[in-house]
């Protein structure tokens, strides 16, 4: 006895990845599915690259200080001391190459109730202040930031731990965002 194939082709999947011929939109239940997390129309912002001379800079001026520190001992007299100040050298040469990759990882992300705050390579950091708890948002300016026209927003909470702080924003893009999140803090708080 012979079988014959069915002459109604296979339901294929469709973009979902589900079967068309057994699922219908009217018999999925909206509330089962989990919210997102991060919206797709929303984007991570990233801080200005014309921040990596200037945390470059930094490092490059502490490093100078710390390796000259640490040579001190074999300027005193002992021998073996010089491998204190070229290991600290060392430290700050890969500190200096991973510079440029560790600002690409700093951003910010304006959500509906709070702003989420990253930076990090390996050990990643990720914060998320609520609109509504944030007491203070100061713009800080250091000279060498000054001079390539940045400044770092910082917002204080009531927690005493939780302040985060956003390097390497444009002046202009820093003064907006502490004018809207303060905006934005005075509605959310008249609210509680």
């Amino acid at each position: 006895m012979t079988t014959t194939p069915d002459p109604t082709p296979a339901a294929e999947p469709d973009a979902s990845g589900t079967d068309a011929s057994t699922t219908d939109a009217s018999s999925i239940d909206a509330s089962t599915e989990p919210p997102s997390l991060v919206r797709p129309e929303t984007e991570w912002q990233r801080v200005s690259p014309r921040y990596i001379p200037v945390d470059m800079i930094g490092t490059l001026i502490f490093g100078a200080i710390a390796t000259a520190a640490g040579f001190l001992p074999y300027w005193f007299g002992w021998q073996e001391g010089w491998f204190i100040g070229a290991g600290i050298a060392v430290i700050f040469l890969i500190t200096l190459a991973l510079t440029p990759r560790r600002v690409r990882a700093i951003g910010y992300l304006l959500r509906e109730d709070d702003l989420l705050f990253r930076r990090g390579i390996m050990f990643q950091r990720f914060v998320a202040v609520p609109y509504g708890r944030m007491q203070l948002v100061d713009i800080s300016r250091g000279p060498i930031a000054r001079a390539f026209g940045l400044a770092e927003l910082k917002f204080v909470t009531a927690a005493a731990l939780s302040g985060v702080l956003i390097p390497g924003l444009p002046l202009a893009e820093a003064e907006q965002l502490r004018d809207h999140l303060v905006a934005v803090a005075e509605t959310r708080r008249a609210g509680l």
